[in-house]
C-alpha cells in the first residue's frame, strides 16, 4: 500500500476530450506530486469536469501540437519536476512505488519509462509497440521539449543521465481499429506538416516501398505476428500512416510549389507571351 506523500512534483497532462481514459490516469497519480496540472485544448466531452473533481488545476490554450502544448503546459506548472502523461496513460502501482523513491535533489537525473501499450483490451508484446519506453519525468531545468507538432524529443543538457524505473505506464492506445485508424489519419496529416516544415520531400520509394518495408519490420522482424489478429493489424495501420504520411506530404509539396511567388510570376509571364504570339 502507497502513503501519500505529495512530492514537489508537478504531473502535468494535455487533454482533448480525453475522458474516455482520464479518470485511470488521475486516480494512479494521487498521492505523488502536489499538483495535477491539466493542460485542456477546447475539450467538449467532461475531461474537465473530471480532472476537476481529482482536484487537478486547469490552464486553457489552443491545440497547437503535441510538442508545443507540452512544453506551455510545462512552463506552467508550480514545481520544476515534471511528470508529463497523456489522458490514455496510466500509472501501475510498481511504476508509482518507483516514482515515490525518486530522490529529487538529483537534478542530473531524467527518468526513462516503461510501457505496455493495449490495442483494446489485449497487451500488444510484440511489433511497433513492443519494448516501448519514454522519459516521462524530469527536471524542466535541464531538459528543453523540441515543440514539435508530432512525435516531439526531449533534448537533454549535457551530463544528464537517463535512469529506467521499475513498473509500466499502462498506455491505452485504441479501443477498436476505427478509433486507431482515426489516430493513424490524424498523425500521418500531423507527421506530413511536420516534413514539409523541416524541407523533407516524398519520393517514389518513401510512398511505395517505406509502407512494405514498415508492415516487414513490424510483422516479421518484430515478430507482430505473435499477438496474433491486432498483431496483423497493428502492422498494417502503420504500413497504412506510412503511405499516408508521404502521399499527404507529396500534395502538400505540390500546393506549395504552386503558391511559391516565383512560380506564380513565371506562369504569368508565360501566359503573356503566349498571348503575345498569338496577336
Amino acid at each position: 500500500m502507497i502513503n501519500l506523500i505529495f512530492m514537489n512534483i508537478s504531473v502535468v497532462i494535455i487533454c482533448k476530450n480525453g475522458s474516455a481514459r482520464i479518470a485511470e490516469t488521475l486516480a494512479s497519480v494521487q498521492g505523488i506530486g502536489k499538483e495535477i496540472l491539466l493542460y485542456d485544448s477546447g475539450s467538449t466531452d467532461n475531461s474537465v469536469q473530471i480532472a476537476k473533481s481529482f482536484g487537478a488545476s486547469i490552464a486553457y490554450g489552443e491545440w497547437e501540437g503535441y510538442g508545443r502544448n507540452r512544453y506551455k503546459a510545462s512552463q506552467l506548472a508550480k514545481y520544476d519536476w515534471i511528470l508529463m502523461l497523456d489522458t490514455d496513460e496510466v500509472l501501475d502501482e510498481e511504476l508509482k512505488e518507483a516514482i515515490l523513491s525518486i530522490d529529487l535533489a538529483k537534478e542530473h537525473l531524467v527518468y526513462n519509462m516503461r510501457y505496455k501499450n493495449f490495442f483494446g483490451t489485449k497487451e500488444m508484446k510484440f511489433g511497433e509497440w513492443g519494448n516501448d519506453a519514454h522519459i516521462r519525468m524530469a527536471n524542466r531545468k535541464k531538459v528543453q521539449i523540441d515543440q514539435e507538432i508530432v512525435h516531439e524529443k526531449l533534448f537533454l543538457q549535457p551530463g544528464l543521465r537517463i535512469k529506467t524505473l521499475d513498473g509500466y505506464i499502462k498506455h491505452y492506445t485504441a479501443d477498436n481499429s476505427i478509433n486507431y485508424a482515426r489516430k493513424a489519419m490524424e498523425y500521418a496529416s500531423l507527421s506530413a506538416d511536420k516534413y514539409l516544415k523541416q524541407g523533407r520531400h516524398a519520393s517514389v520509394i518513401k510512398i511505395y516501398i517505406a509502407p512494405l518495408f514498415s508492415f516487414v519490420q513490424n510483422y516479421f522482424f518484430k515478430m507482430g505476428f505473435r499477438d496474433g489478429r491486432k498483431g496483423f493489424v497493428c502492422a498494417g495501420m502503420t504500413a497504412w500512416y506510412t503511405f499516408m504520411k508521404y502521399t499527404r506530404l507529396k500534395e502538400l509539396e505540390k500546393q506549395s510549389l504552386i503558391n511559391n511567388p516565383a512560380v506564380k510570376k513565371t506562369v504569368r509571364n508565360m501566359q503573356h507571351e503566349i498571348k503575345l504570339t498569338a496577336t
